[in-house]
């Protein structure tokens, strides 16, 4: 299997809306296992379909130290959200970056699995911060949207520059 290619800030395709799956058929359970393995291989704790340009509501989390507890939400939806917790968020499509992000500190949600079965799920912590991070990616939002428009500017100069010399020298 190949891993499917992240797309990187400022690419205009992190912006789309992802749109509800509507059926969760085979296709859907193989992309879901190509994410995963996509996430695993750029060795990411969670990767939403936006970032591989699926507009799906689709994300893969897996926050273990061992890598063996995936977790796969489809149509995941914030029905509560309390407290606040800020942490230094990282991304695969904003690679190298880190800034600091104020989340919930607590969140009740409900996903349909790739079973097809619906559930509802707390989370908090880490489990939390990623769960709404990727769901930000399904609304076409970054997390460098949460910082000033200053360094939002400058951390897309600096990728943009990244690219321009990764792609010279190919």
């Amino acid at each position: 299997m190949h891993p499917l290619e992240i797309l990187e800030f400022p690419d205009p395709r992190l912006r789309t809306v992802a749109s509800p799956v509507k059926n969760i058929t085979d296709e859907v359970a193989k992309f879901t296992e190509r994410l995963l393995f996509t996430m695993y291989d750029a060795s990411g704790i969670g990767l939403a379909a936006t970032q591989v340009n699926f507009h799906q509501r689709i994300i893969a989390i897996d926050i273990s130290e061992t890598k063996n507890e995936p977790l796969i939400l489809i149509n995941p939806i914030i029905i509560e959200g309390a407290g606040e917790i800020e942490s230094k968020e990282g991304c695969l499509s904003v690679p190298g970056f880190y800034e600091p992000v104020k989340r919930f500190s607590e969140i009740k949600l409900e996903a349909i699995s790739v079973n097809g079965e619906s559930f509802s799920l707390e989370a908090s912590e880490l489990l939390g911060i990623c769960i709404q991070h990727e769901i930000d990616h399904l609304d076409g939002k970054l997390f460098v949207d949460y910082v000033s428009k200053t360094k939002r500017q400058l951390i897309r100069k600096k990728l943009k520059k990244a690219n321009a010399s990764r792609s010279g020298s190919k």
